[in-house]
């Protein structure tokens, strides 16, 4: 098969790679039907996660059919369409139990694309199948589906949830990349009172405006922090999310908080930020980070197909899976290119199969 394979920093390809097996009896083998980039993706690529190692497949999001199941997979069949998502969880260790699927300490939490090959592929083996992938409600698309993978849980969990957004609360995101586009649009289901959005690209913030923001600020050309503390009478946001994954942004969220509020880091950081504990120590004000857990998964999946949420507006590109090469450079350049999330569209007709035409299922790992 192919896939897109990483071979350390700013090293990418789409190669024939072998196919994938089962390895496991709880593991199953999808056909890839729909995947995308995620911005953790870019973070891997420019070194920021050093744990990948140069031969793995990247991809950690994908909707995909079950064309092989291991012997331990009971509530799955062949055939089912499934959403694979980023955290996988072996649902008997000590924090599956707690429902901090993020921490598996069972072989499960973010592998994919990680520490085993990824989804950015045509085929992937997907382990811990029956607690770990979500079955596709009938007459919902790929693509309305697709970044409940990601994006969608991460925001809310890391971000919403965490920051706990309250009715009322004025609510500061800075960065309205995708993930900051998720977290506008999961806080409005807590109702709160304002959400403000930071960028430095005046086309994200317009973005940010259909997404439910209620205030724009350029940090570029207009002081957050003033404009905050104006829209506050002084006091600040109650809640600020880190959307961006870099210091300075970190650092703005902790001078945008008033005293008791909350700061929620949701951006993957790959260099040192300070925390200024001289300033914040006396203010009261809490900060959390994380890893999402993917436990909101089945309560954004009702909201879906009820149509209470509509995530087929982050597709603003779409490429067939054997463009991953140039979906990559279309992303990278958002800036240039506007793009939100592309979307890798499969072959649902590609057969995953032996010399007599049944399904390839090996009893070992590749």
């Amino acid at each position: 098969m192919k896939a897109l394979v990483y071979h350390g920093p700013g090293e990418r390809r789409w190669e024939s790679v072998p196919d994938p097996a089962i390895a496991d009896p709880t593991d199953i083998v999808v056909r890839i039907d729909a995947s995308t980039i995620c911005g953790t993706d870019l973070h891997i690529l420019k070194g920021d996660v050093p744990e990948v190692a140069p031969g793995t497949i990247l991809g950690h999001e994908a909707v995909g059919t079950v064309v092989a199941r291991g012997d331990a997979v009971t509530t799955l069949a062949e055939g089912d369409r499934v959403l694979v998502s980023c955290i996988t969880a072996c649902g008997r260790c000590r924090f599956c139990k707690e429902g901090h699927y993020g921490l598996c300490m069972g072989g499960g939490g973010w592998i994919f694309g990680h520490v085993i090959d990824g989804l950015q592929a045509e085929y992937a083996r997907v382990p811990f199948a029956d607690t770990s992938v979500y079955k596709v409600p009938a007459g919902l698309s790929d693509e309305q589906v697709l970044f409940l993978a990601d994006i969608l849980p991460t925001a809310y969990e890391v971000g919403v949830l965490n920051g706990r957004v309250e009715p009322g609360d004025t609510v500061v995101v800075v960065g309205a990349g995708p993930i900051g586009l998720a977290t506008i649009m999961t806080a409005k289901l807590h109702t709160p009172g304002k959400i403000v959005a930071v960028d430095l690209a005046d086309s994200r913030l317009a973005k940010a405006l259909d997404f439910g923001a209620d205030i724009v600020v350029n940090n570029g050309s207009e002081d957050a922090v003033a404009r905050v503390m104006e829209l506050t009478d002084g006091l600040g946001a109650d809640v600020a999310i880190e959307a961006v994954g870099v210091p300075e942004t970190f650092e703005l969220c902790a001078e945008l908080i008033r005293p008791g509020g909350r700061v929620a880091n949701v951006g993957v950081h790959g260099h040192p930020a300070t925390l200024h504990l001289e300033k914040l120590w006396i203010r009261d004000v809490l900060i959390t980070t994380g890893l999402v857990d993917t436990f909101t998964t089945p309560k954004l999946l009702r909201l879906i197909a009820g149509g209470r949420l509509d995530p087929t507006v982050f597709a603003t590109h779409r490429f067939a899976l054997g463009e991953t090469m140039e979906a990559y450079d279309v992303f990278a350049a958002a800036s240039e290119t506007d793009a939100l999330k592309v979307v890798l569209e499969g072959s649902k007709h590609l057969q995953l199969v032996e010399a007599d035409g049944e399904p390839a299922v090996a009893a070992t790992a590749r």
